[in-house]
């Protein structure tokens, strides 16, 4: 399905599935046909989904991921055009929830790794930013456009770099202002993508704890923007639109 020249096209299909937890289910699996814990864009897909075929009533509700329950919202912006925010869940920053082995030699322990490890790759030394949110994440701050940075010959390198045993999705970012940053995605088991809602949370919340964002943000990716806030305690929030392209049928 995910194939563009023979299926429809995507970077992940979402599937809907009854709940005995919460109010819907959501599974979501990547082109490669690997399952995604989390993908936040995949949310807010989901619930606009939900909401066009009147399959939910109200403005707020709770979906079953992978990663555990996320809260859903339906929200009007000051043009009275429809936002969706979803809770992403509370970051994990304990390199062994990630999870990220620690190279041996290193001499380090870390709780908490932002800001902190060094990655040679390709000729460059990024230094790089882990985050989980319920997927894994390594964030690298340039100082070069976001554009500029040859993300098609890192990416793949760094997603399956042995530092990572489950994989990892890679993001680079620039700061822009305190209230606006820019990013690209490599992700997992997928590859470059316009978008990715838990990638956005992941660099701004990195780009918070060192000190170099506000609380609420906004983060430009190649596909849109999108909205993320967190209030360095609990879970991250995800806002933003999600519009219908087409509707189709898949033969069985």
């Amino acid at each position: 399905m995910c194939r563009p020249h023979f299926g429809i096209g995507a970077d992940g299909l979402l599937v809907l599935l009854h709940s005995e937890e919460a109010d819907f289910r959501m599974r979501v699996f990547n082109p490669d046909g690997s399952e995604a814990e989390a993908c936040g864009n995949g949310l807010r897909c989901f619930v606009r989904y939900l909401v066009d075929h009147k399959i939910v009533a109200g403005d707020a509700f709770n979906i079953e991921t992978m990663s555990g329950i996320r809260p859903a919202k339906l929200i009007k912006d000051e043009n009275n055009a429809l936002k969706i925010q979803v809770g992403m869940g509370k970051p994990e920053f304990n390199p062994k929830n990630i999870p990220v082995a620690l190279e041996s030699g290193k001499g380090k322990t870390f709780d908490i790794m932002i800001g902190d490890y060094p990655l040679e790759m390709s000729g460059r030394t990024m230094k790089l930013n882990f985050v989980s949110m319920g997927n894994p994440h390594a964030v690298s701050f340039i100082d070069e456009p976001v554009a500029d940075f040859p993300l098609k010959n890192i990416g793949p390198a760094v997603e399956k770099y042995k530092l990572f045993p489950k994989g990892i999705n890679f993001e680079v970012a620039r700061v822009i202002s305190r209230s606006r940053l820019e990013m690209r995605v490599w992700e997992r088991g997928v590859g470059e993508t316009l978008a990715c809602g838990s990638g956005a949370c992941a660099v701004a919340i990195a780009a918070q704890l060192l000190g170099i964002c506000d609380a609420k943000v906004e983060v430009l990716l190649p596909g849109g923007t999108a909205e993320v806030a967190w209030n360095k305690k609990g879970e991250a929030l995800l806002i933003g639109p999600a519009e219908p392209v087409f509707t189709g049928e898949w033969p069985e």
